[in-house]
């Protein structure tokens, strides 16, 4: 079977006519290369026939606007789930609002932890297209079980008017949490590689490609807003006007149109071969290194490290990876033993290349960033619970004759992330370009850090309010305009932080790892839903469970503000250790990186 590279050389190059004299042909094997690299891929992408992708007819803005539009009807069903769940499952379901608050959390948390289990499926067994159309499916299933257990009554209790209202039973409750659990099934399998899959679809060895890769992840989370206010706009009034039925049975019909919109682009995109299990490649670095550390073996020179003579690596249609200084103990997974020289077939788990130990050394090196920007999460999970629970006992009168439903109100975070993403684009990016030379205006790292900042206002700005709303001689007739600083601050705090951990994971992943490193991030919301669950449970734990406490059912005689300013606190500490971790942080070309990815200006300067 012919190799990538083999099969590029096929089909973009000819052999210059016999007759032509050797000057002759020296210049049109130079012009024929030329042709080659500025005609196909160089980063082992294929088309949808297996050939090396032809930049021509394939990717860029021909392949990405289907992967935008799949993007915002996706996002459309599950924020119209996630933001209308608490209410169901204290209407409908007859949960307490602490129960229903943790039960979405502990849902949310798992849909974005599973994006690990996605990712690894996608790049060692079905790649990125195929894992987000078998997951989709999934998801849609889920869809429709969640529309028959609104639309049926004999899977929900019946109607209370008067508390205490009956429980749910215990089939009603297993049929609504296996709807759940395949929507947040599908979600783990399709988020990881939506944005992968799109960056995939910009060459990164080509300049042109690379800015627009950025513009890219900029337009992505564009779509992932635009689809959040659809969902908690048009599918909440739905939803109230109309009731649960319609309000999920319309992002079901949806989630179905997302995967036929993605499907219509199939012979416009680019595609990765799935490359094997990374955690497989890891577990054989870190086993070799301790085996041969344990045998005494050291390593004195680069020349004891071993890497295969090919153009490309062991590595199913990954790149080779230059040698790096850090993490010094795991390069004796590579060295040289005098019996390996007359070994023909190399045994992976006896000795590794370079290039797979640099491999897991990019996966080490980001997860100081990763750890410490989890905080954030938490703050984000409270957009679609207790945030809501308050614009549900405000005033949310829009003039004389209309009233914004509460799953609605989460549209200021959104609108403003609508509203700054082409200002950023367009505007802040330009000028900071033009102050520091940089590509992207600021590195990656540093729009992460401005995101954390922006955090601590916003939860700042949250309790505040909440006091003001708490101590307020009738609560009710206080304006639900009152919550829009802290969800614009959220959303801001969202936009630069979101987008520029997008470039960050990609661009520090290798070829081998790119779902993974998306999963990464996108794992973080994950864990952020569960440790907000854990941080309301030791509360109701410390201060008097419900019925005393600072988180009880009643909000009015709740003291949600102290958990709001316990919020910033943990936001404060984690922005100091984001900055400690982020000053230190090496990208994989070695390059010290003060918020950077990888410095391109430098690298430039140096090429």
């Amino acid at each position: 079977m012919d190799t990538i590279s083999e099969r590029s050389e096929k089909s973009s190059y000819v052999e210059p006519s016999a007759v032509m004299d050797p000057i002759q042909k020296q210049h049109s094997y130079k012009k024929l290369e030329l042709i080659s690299e500025m005609t196909f891929v160089s980063n082992g992408c294929v088309d949808f026939r297996g050939r090396v992708a032809d930049k021509r007819k394939t990717g860029g803005w021909r392949a990405s606007p289907f992967i935008i539009v799949n993007e915002v009807a996706e996002r459309l069903a599950f924020f119209a789930v996630a933001v209308s769940m608490v209410l169901y499952l204290v209407t409908e379901m007859h949960q307490s609002l602490p129960n229903a608050a943790t039960h979405v959390t502990d849902w949310i948390g798992a849909a974005y932890v599973l994006t690990l289990v996605g990712a690894f499926i996608a790049d060692a067994y079905l790649g990125r297209f195929l894992t987000i159309i078998v997951f989709s499916f999934i998801y849609f299933a889920g869809m429709v079980m969640l529309t028959l257990s609104a639309k049926l009554d004999r899977l929900r209790p019946p109607l209370c008017l008067k508390r205490p209202c009956p429980p749910a039973s215990d089939g009603q409750t297993a049929f609504l949490y296996t709807a759940l659990g395949f929507i947040a099934i599908g979600t783990g399998g399709i988020k990881p590689c939506v944005s992968s899959f799109g960056a995939d679809q910009f060459d990164e060895e080509d300049e042109r490609e690379v800015v627009k890769k950025y513009a890219f992840f900029n337009w992505f989370f564009f779509a992932i807003n635009m689809g959040a206010l659809l969902g908690i706009t048009l599918m909440v009034y739905v939803q109230q006007e109309k009731g649960f039925a319609w309000g999920f049975g319309i992002p079901t019909i949806t989630m179905f149109v997302s995967i036929v919109i993605l499907a219509a682009g199939f012979w416009n995109y680019r595609y990765k071969k799935p490359m094997g299990s990374a955690f497989t490649r890891f577990v054989q670095v870190m086993v070799v290194a301790t085996k041969n550390h344990l045998q005494g073996h050291r390593v004195v020179s680069d020349d004891q490290l071993y890497e295969v003579p090919t153009r490309e690596s062991d590595i199913f249609g990954a790149r080779k990876l230059a040698h790096t200084p850090q993490y010094r103990f795991l390069d004796k997974a590579a060295i040289i033993k005098p019996q390996d020289s007359t070994t023909t077939i190399r045994n992976r788990w006896k000795q590794c290349t370079v290039t797979q130990v640099e491999e897991f050394k990019c996966f080490i090196r980001v997860l100081p960033i990763w750890a410490t920007t989890i905080a954030l999460s938490i703050s984000f999970a409270q957009l679609s619970t207790f945030f809501i629970s308050q614009a549900t006992i405000m005033d949310r009168k829009l003039g004389p004759h209309f009233v914004i439903p509460s799953g609605s109100i989460p549209v200021f975070s959104a609108i403003n992330a609508l509203i700054l993403v082409p200002i950023y684009e367009k505007l802040i990016v330009p000028f900071l370009r033009s102050k520091t030379g940089h590509k992207r205006g600021i590195t990656s790292l540093q729009r992460i850090g401005v995101g954390l900042f922006i955090s601590v206002f916003a939860m700042a700005s949250a309790a505040v309010v909440e006091h003001k709303r708490r101590t307020h001689a009738d609560p009710k007739t206080l304006s639900v305009f009152w919550l829009f600083p802290q969800f614009f601050l959220i959303g801001s705090a969202e936009v630069f932080t979101y987008v520029g951990q997008l470039e960050f994971f990609y661009d520090e992943a290798t070829d081998g790892t790119r779902s993974l490193s998306s999963a990464m991030f996108l794992s973080e919301l994950g864990i952020g839903s569960w440790l907000s669950t854990a941080i309301v449970k030791i509360i109701e734990k410390a201060t008097g469970e419900e019925e005393k406490g600072w988180l009880r059912n009643d909000l009015n005689a709740s003291k949600l503000d102290y958990f709001y300013w316990i919020l910033m606190a943990i936001n404060v500490v984690n922005l100091v250790a984001y900055l400690c971790v982020a000053r230190r942080y090496k990208g994989r070309d070695g390059v010290s990186a003060t918020g950077s990815v990888r410095d391109e200006s430098m690298v430039n300067g140096q090429s």
